[in-house]
């Protein structure tokens, strides 16, 4: 009986076979092993991706954050006549509210960045008109008499979303050739929060000829500037010498030009998702916003974390690409060289990660991918002493590492390109593996 067993152990094709088999299930736990660094390695990423949110938020708030402009509505109070428990007729203040007809707003844009270590945020200066007109102003919708009205308390008001910070000067309202100047709201004046206020003289027999207005200022911000539609008929124009904007609002621009020199944009839009005229009712101009993001485009973190996803692939057909010289070239690799060339296929990913944060992914990704290649090519044509077999390493790695690439550019079609290597990769092993014998 011990005869017959050292004789399959010693000599036996069974046997063989039987570590073949062993050694397979053994690359394929190591393989499982070494995706788990690469979850350590995603932690990193949204580490380094979060403080680059904190240094943005942080140069934000020394400067100007997110700019909104609304505005500006015609705001005419007048009395209602309540009755109280005891029978006893009040007065109380309500406020109606009126867009324009017409708002053409004006922006150029002067950005710059600014950097906080290696981070860096896009911020800007801005100079605004807004011009507009209203037709007339008719209170004769509201149904209120008159005398009711309180035209002495008349106000033209509009609304910046980070004034503290953004404005540094007086603004001026040029209303029907009168020069006035623009003052902080009590709280509740008005239904914007820090709202920007300015008395306007109304009376009623000159409400029909409306109103025309100028209102000229330059504003601070950070990444981010939006318009509100604020009346009827809106034209916005936004020019800028940033090369990389990001149009975002409730629409796209009717016209847009955007050059390495910088961008143009225009949108026209009729506001009638509110009515032109209200009262005793709050409405949210959020709902008609249009304007343009000042990108960096810095998407090393976004693409450095897709490319982690894919470390277990990568590892697996790099393994079979080693098992398979192993089996049909009669080389042999030990575990622990296995183990030590899927480790540099693991810090490809630290490499890629450190090296983006100053270069960009792109170039990163071919830096880090060189290295990795010519590392474990060097490792295993070493091992097995033959330069022919270094070179299919070498090429086998990068058609994987181009693959994932191509992946990873082409977002929209990742599924199906994905589908389409690993079907193609598995026939080219299974082409190669067809003469082996189990």
């Amino acid at each position: 009986m011990m005869e017959t067993f050292e004789t399959i152990k010693g000599s036996s094709p069974l046997w063989d076979k039987g570590k073949l088999f062993l050694k397979c299930v053994v690359i394929f736990l190591m393989a499982m092993v070494l995706w788990i660094p690469t979850y350590f390695i995603m932690g990193v990423v949204k580490e380094r991706e979060s403080r680059q949110k904190e240094a943005i938020t942080d140069i934000s708030s020394k400067w100007a954050g997110k700019q909104i402009v609304t505005g500006p509505i015609l705001l005419l109070p007048y009395k209602v006549a309540v009755i109280d428990e005891k029978g006893n007729q009040q007065w109380e203040k309500a406020n109606a509210y009126f867009m324009a007809d017409k708002l053409d707003i004006q922006s150029t844009v002067f950005p710059e960045k600014r950097k906080r270590g290696i981070y860096e945020v896009a911020v800007y200066k801005t100079d605004i008109s807004l011009s507009g007109k209203f037709n007339s102003i008719p209170w004769e919708k509201l149904n209120i008499p008159a005398e009711n009205i309180l035209w002495n308390e008349s106000l033209l008001f509009f609304k910046v979303q980070d004034q503290l910070k953004g404005i540094n000067e007086d603004i001026h309202l040029n209303w029907n050739d009168s020069d006035i100047v623009f003052m902080p709201q009590a709280a509740g004046q008005t239904p914007m929060e820090e709202a920007f206020i300015a008395p306007v003289s109304l009376l009623p027999e000159t409400t029909g000829a409306g109103g025309s207005f100028t209102i000229k200022f330059s504003l601070n911000g950070s990444e981010q500037l939006l318009f509100a539609a604020a009346a009827r008929e809106n034209k916005i124009e936004m020019r800028s010498a940033w090369p990389d904007p990001g149009f975002t609002g409730i629409r796209l621009p009717d016209t847009r030009t955007v050059k390495d020199s910088g961008f143009t944009a225009t949108w026209k839009y009729m506001n009638r998702s509110i009515p032109q005229v209200w009262k005793n009712t709050v409405y949210n101009f959020s709902s008609s916003q249009v304007g343009a993001d000042l990108l960096i485009p810095v998407d090393s973190y976004d693409k450095t974390g897709r490319s982690v996803k894919y470390a277990l692939l990568c590892i697996m057909l790099t393994f079979a690409a080693f098992f398979l010289v192993e089996t049909i070239y009669k080389k042999s690799l030990h575990l622990v060289q296995y183990g030590l060339a899927g480790l540099a296929l693991v810090l490809f990913y630290t490499l890629l990660l450190s090296v983006s944060e100053y270069t960009g992914f792109n170039l990163a990704y071919l830096i880090a991918g060189a290295a990795t290649i010519g590392l474990v090519s060097w490792y295993v044509g070493s091992i097995l002493k033959s330069s022919k077999l270094a070179l299919f390493i070498s090429f086998v790695l990068v058609v994987v590492y181009s693959y994932i690439f191509s992946i990873i550019q082409l977002q929209d079609y990742a599924l199906l390109m994905g589908s389409i290597g690993l079907f193609v990769a598995l026939g080219i092993i299974m082409y190669f593996s067809r003469k082996l014998e189990w």
